[in-house]
């Protein structure tokens, strides 16, 4: 039997990948018909990518060379945003290629899934006569912004405007809450209409999101010529086999066996994500406002990178920023690592809260989970999912909605104190609705779920391609 083709195209960063990989083993699983070409570009910022493994027979990875010639990256400091999609743009050539000496081939080819950063890609769909998807990596209701600001008239936002009625969020957002690239006059918003444009050329978007957590977000689209939405998440790597390391290190042992002694849900969980961290007045306070709080705490302490470098380090010396005695004063409650695996500690049972930037996959982690989260938001889309989180969902505690890394705010030990002493509370109304919501995620993805039936129709239309 002939198997159907489609050729992934995921952005170079682990949160994007991850998903696609996840996205791509489901589809192999659910369908035999089905075979998978995974495009793998080079990170611009020569960063650590996931360790790519499959147990899936028809999926396949291919390198995709590193064009001689990329955007300058003093660009970076005008918009990242730009920055990572004139990079991405900057290997279609060598995309379109690849893909073209995949149609001799004896399989029926029916399209290109590209990331929401990749949409120069759908210009290659075109030009080889080929349908082509959206992968999109964050929620439905970040979708919907990207949506409105392709079909906004006028420029940049600025900070002093009212706030904005977007179709997709079910309050009025304020500015504040806007991503940075809203506000930057050097092609960042610019190249979100770009983006918002292309979406439309495609034959569909597929969101990692849930229908029941976003259905106001995704009954928006109906009425606004969008492609037809498929919403097929939570995707998660629950098993961590696409972690950075190969094996767990001494340090996982040892916050394992930790965890392993306190009571259920007693525990509180700080982490930032792969680029979350802070200078050491910031995470001064912290500790100072975790003390306050008197609960358990799991903090994962990561400081900004000196000059020149891209990602976070781990603190070799915690007495840079710790208050004098902390230390001993909270060594019965409390743990201080690095870099964790965030999925099994959410998955244990004495994690009780997560104070969280917000990042969409970790939204969607805790959630399934059935963890509450605080929001810490710091860069990217992550404070208008912390908005969505707060005000139109109802499903976490709010510690800031609109932080950001490069701001030069400092949360202060009192408001840390005061949300995760909220978040912790056993009774709460968030915890509640956060546990009903984890049942609906898990309902969602099996047989006759929401996202199973979603996944079916994504199913019969590419099949639909090569008929």
């Amino acid at each position: 039997m002939k198997k159907t083709e489609l050729v992934f195209v995921p952005a170079p960063a682990r949160g994007h990948l991850l998903s696609a990989l996840e996205f791509a083993n489901q589809l192999l699983s659910r369908d035999n018909r089905f075979s998978v070409t995974i495009l793998l570009m080079k990170s611009p910022f020569h960063l650590s990518l996931p360790l790519l493994t499959s147990h899936a027979n028809n999926l396949r990875y291919v390198d995709v060379p590193t064009p001689e010639q990329l955007p300058p990256p003093e660009l970076v400091s005008e918009s990242l945003e730009k920055y990572i999609s004139d990079c991405i743009e900057s290997h279609k050539s060598n995309v379109k290629e690849i893909v073209a000496n995949l149609l001799p081939k004896p399989t029926l080819f029916s399209g290109l899934v590209v990331d929401m950063f990749c949409t120069a890609m759908i210009s290659v769909a075109e030009e080889l006569g080929v349908p082509s998807y959206v992968f999109f990596t964050s929620s439905a209701g970040f979708l919907g912004f990207i949506l409105y600001v392709g079909d906004r008239e006028g420029g940049v936002f600025e900070e002093s405007d009212p706030e904005s009625d977007i179709p997709s969020f079910a309050n009025p957002v304020p500015t504040r809450v806007l991503p940075s690239f809203a506000f930057n006059r050097r092609g960042g918003l610019a190249s979100f209409v770009d983006h918002a444009r292309e979406f439309k050329k495609t034959k569909g978007i597929i969101v990692n999101t849930v229908l029941e957590l976003e259905s106001h977000a995704v009954d928006s689209f109906s009425y606004r010529g969008t492609p037809p939405i498929y919403t097929v998440g939570p995707l998660l790597d629950l098993s961590g086999k696409h972690d950075v390391r190969s094996e767990r290190s001494q340090d996982d042992k040892k916050i394992f066996k930790w965890l392993d002694r306190q009571p259920p849900k007693s525990v509180v969980f700080l982490c930032f994500g792969s680029q979350g961290a802070f200078d050491a007045p910031q995470l001064r306070e912290i500790a100072i406002g975790l003390e306050q709080s008197g609960q358990r705490f799991l903090w994962s302490v990561r400081k900004t990178p000196p000059q020149g470098k891209i990602m976070p380090e781990d603190y070799q010396d915690p007495g840079e920023f710790l208050p004098h005695g902390f230390s001993e004063r909270t060594k019965e409650v409390g743990l201080l690592c690095g870099w964790v695996p965030q999925v099994e500690v959410l998955a244990h049972k004495a994690i009780g809260g997560f104070v969280s930037h917000c990042g969409w996959n970790s939204t969607m982690e805790s959630l399934w989970f059935g963890v509450p989260i605080a929001t810490w938001p710091m860069y990217a889309e992550q404070q208008i999912n912390a908005f969505q989180m707060v005000r139109d969902l109802g499903l976490a505690v709010e510690l800031s909605l609109d932080y950001k890394n490069d701001g030069g705010d400092v949360v202060t030990a009192d408001q840390i104190a005061r949300a995760v002493g909220c978040l912790m509370d056993g009774d709460g109304e968030v915890r509640r609705r956060v546990q009903e919501m984890s049942e609906k995620c898990r309902r969602a993805v099996v047989d006759g779920g929401s996202s199973f039936v979603s996944f079916g129709r994504l199913i019969e239309d590419v099949l639909a391609n090569v008929s």
